[in-house]
């Protein structure tokens, strides 16, 4: 049974982790390999709330901010030359990928 790399990856920013996950099909697609994915894992929101200054002696006002985390995962049977080209992908620094051997 050969092995398995699973690949997550996950960023504030959407598009530059689509960017990436682009790359990453289109290197396991001309390599040949059986890919699965990406599958989008649902989106975490860190809301925070921040109460609005003046606010003196009236009524509390907050401002509320919001950050989304958006998280991708990716199946490749593990080709040792497939795996060395996803190495030199150039990955931007608000990505995060991690890969793990299954």
């Amino acid at each position: 049974m050969p092995a398995v790399a699973r690949i997550r990856l996950w960023s504030n920013n959407v598009d530059s982790l689509e960017k990436v996950t682009e790359q990453i099909k289109a290197i396991a697609e001309k390599g040949g390999v059986k890919l699965r994915g990406p599958v989008p894992l649902p989106t975490k929101r860190l809301v925070v709330p921040v109460l609005r200054l003046p606010h003196g002696e009236g009524s509390k006002h907050y401002e509320h901010w919001e950050m989304r985390i958006h998280k991708r995962l990716i199946d490749i049977a593990s080709d040792e030359k497939i795996m060395r080209q996803i190495m030199r992908v150039r990955v931007p620094e608000d990505v995060y990928i991690e890969i793990e051997l299954i």
